[in-house]
């Protein structure tokens, strides 16, 4: 007699998580309604301390901050980004004044202002709330949108795999990172754009689910969601189009991939383009409201000026339209023509190997000056990622490439093509920025692709339920290990993550390359 065939190993898919998640579906109902709410409550919470305790210090303008925070007080209070009165041979005379409470002095003259006013309204926000001259009002809404880009990377994390474990690793992980909490941590726009962009690809993932379930050609509100929280990014930097760019290209291509007709290629195009990008810049020119609401701000009436008004064709067009164009035009302008030397300065290859991380703040002291107790001491801000997820996260990424490489079916290709796809749209168009400065702190844009990458090697680790315990039980003990370790050494960095005043041969110890320093 002829013994009888073992059934099928059931095959995986993209939505089956491991076998602890095997687990946890076979827990009971309150026991997981306990663990997935208390998961990512206690990251969030972490979140939150790691981003909101002591941003008030350094109470000075720090590294950027002298651009992004004063022009967002003079948003808040003319509509517009403002010049301030300075002092003849002294640089710093206009940012010591504001820390200390003058932060009245300046004008009603325009200045020209580089990058779009929505990242500052947001950052005024807290400068409302808090006061300008509170240096924790100046940093709050970023510390805001740092928390929130953490929960929203578990929620993205958990629609692309079904996994509570994927979507704790990778919060966790960037509820730890320097990287996330040194951008949470300074009045800058880079965060902003991470939260806006990371928000339209949820945005995305929700319109892939339901446009491939239903099949739907216009009736597509999540793209429209999607157009309007990408708009903001753009309004905020305009590294935000390249994710309209690239996201709008992975809608049109996985619409036809799912019909398996060509030519649905030509009626995607149009369809997608129009339920995206109007939204998108109908958003991005609400955020110019001030500037067309007000006379003063740079450029606001270059067409009333000499004989700048558009002649023929498009004369019809408002002179308030016509000074827009110019003013983005210039813009434009701006930034294809910057040279500037940074001793900080970092090619977007260079982010990748961690080469130069950006020292946003530092100040040494000697024994006898408060909070030194050595014979020399420094506080320092450098957004140095923790190196062990930095450097696990892109062998991750290498993985993922793999996975979407192999011509056989995957159960992680399909989140492996979405995770790859956000963090090109993050990285890949600064290749093209090669002869202008650029810095490793926009690595953030795409920082949450990076951990939701790693997260997802992790659980894929950590092995299936038909694996054998043994082995099961080895790699659980080094995953666990792994993330202990990475708790360790943010606590190590966490001096050099928030201005601390410590012994300077302890900072030494932080530096492990010479170009970190």
């Amino acid at each position: 007699m002829v013994a009888a065939p073992p059934p099928p190993t059931p095959a995986r898919s993209w939505r089956t998580g491991s076998w602890i998640d095997d687990r946890w579906a076979g827990l009971p109902p309150r026991a997981r309604t306990i663990l997935r709410w208390s998961a990512p409550a206690g990251i969030m919470l972490t979140a939150a301390l790691t981003r909101l305790v002591g941003i008030d210090q350094p109470h000075e303008i720090v590294f950027d901050e002298t651009y992004y925070v004063k022009d967002a007080w003079t948003t808040w209070v003319n509509g517009y980004e403002s010049t301030w009165q300075t002092k003849p041979g002294d640089d710093g005379w206009t940012n010591e004044q504001f820390a200390s409470g003058n932060v009245d002095i300046f004008t009603d003259q325009g200045e020209f202002a580089v990058h779009p006013p929505l990242g500052k309204w947001l950052i005024a926000l807290g400068m409302a709330a808090f006061g300008p001259a509170d240096s924790y009002g100046w940093r709050f809404s970023v510390a805001i949108a740092g928390i929130l880009l953490v929960g929203l990377v578990m929620l993205v994390a958990h629609r692309l795999t079904r996994s509570m474990l994927v979507a704790a690793f990778a919060g966790g992980l960037l509820a730890i990172d320097g990287n996330g909490i040194v951008m949470s941590r300074i009045g800058l726009l880079d965060g902003f754009v991470a939260l806006f962009a990371l928000l339209g690809f949820w945005f995305v993932l929700l319109d892939r689910e339901r446009t491939l379930r239903t099949g739907a050609l216009w009736a597509r509100p999540w793209l429209l969601a999607a157009g309007a929280a990408l708009g903001a990014a753009s309004a905020v930097k305009w590294n935000g189009v390249w994710f309209i760019v690239f996201f709008g290209i992975w809608t049109v291509f996985s619409d036809v991939w799912a019909s398996r007709n060509g030519w649905e290629l030509l009626r995607r195009i149009p369809v997608n383009f129009l339920l995206l990008v109007p939204v998108a810049l109908v958003v991005y020119l609400a955020s110019w409201a001030g500037w067309f609401a007000t006379d003063n701000g740079y450029y606001r009436h270059w067409a009333d000026q000499g004989d700048h008004a558009w002649t023929g064709f498009w004369a019809w067009v408002p002179h308030s339209i016509q000074s827009f164009v110019h003013q983005q035009q210039e813009v434009l302008r701006f930034h294809e023509n910057l040279r500037a030397d940074h001793p900080y300065k970092s090619q977007a290859w260079a982010w990748l190997l961690l080469v130069r991380p950006t020292s946003f703040y530092y100040v040494s002291s000697n024994a006898g000056d408060p909070g030194c107790g050595a014979d020399s001491c420094g506080a320092a801000i450098t957004d140095i990622p923790n190196p062990l997820v930095w450097y696990a996260s892109i062998a991750a990424l290498v993985w993922l490439v793999v996975v979407v490489s192999r011509r056989r079916a995957s159960w992680a290709k399909a989140p492996a093509i979405a995770v790859l796809i956000g963090f090109a749209a993050g990285w890949a168009p600064w290749l093209l920025q090669w002869e202008r400065p650029t810095y490793f702190f926009y690595s953030i844009a795409y920082q949450p692709f990076l951990v939701i990458a790693l997260a997802m090697a992790l659980r894929a680790f950590l092995g299936a339920r038909e694996d054998e315990r043994s082995r099961r039980t080895t790699r659980t003990w080094l995953v666990v290990g792994f993330l202990v370790l990475c708790t360790a050494l943010s606590v190590f960095y966490w001096p050099m993550w928030t201005g601390m005043t410590v012994p300077y041969d302890f900072l030494r110890l932080h530096w492990w390359v010479p170009s970190w320093i």
